[in-house]
């Protein structure tokens, strides 16, 4: 009974992470400027990754051989997929596109890296 209700989540979230990667693999082709395709493959593809391997780690359960080297696997994906993202950004920011978009920094602090600080000394 309870492989049975197992299998069938498995599936789940076989539908629910190729689903989720489908999406973010077209936002990826489709979307038009680089600040909008950063969401595609860090959002939509990283949750659907985490769903395929959260299946993977049910159906080892099932099948009577527990395997936890997918929890490694998703906290490594979890971690490096908002840092990757961050340093796509800045790279977008330092490489000045769409420079219009930037908020205006206020005169007496810094916005992001754009702007050099006069060190004290």
């Amino acid at each position: 009974m309870i492989e049975d209700i197992l299998a069938i989540a498995t599936v789940i979230f076989l539908f629910v992470g190729g689903a989720f990667t489908l999406v973010g693999s077209i936002g990826l082709l489709k979307l038009r400027t680089p600040m909008a395709r950063l969401h595609a493959p860090t959002k939509a593809s990283t949750l659907g990754v985490g769903s395929l391997l959260l299946a993977s780690i049910l159906d080892s359960y099932v099948r009577g051989e527990p395997s936890l080297h997918e929890v490694l696997i998703m906290a490594f994906l979890f971690v490096t997929a908002p840092i990757s993202a961050h340093f796509i950004a800045k790279v977008h920011i330092h490489r000045k596109h769409n420079k219009d978009a930037l908020p205006q920094p206020e005169p007496d602090k810094v916005w992001a890296t754009l702007e050099k600080v006069d060190e004290p000394g």
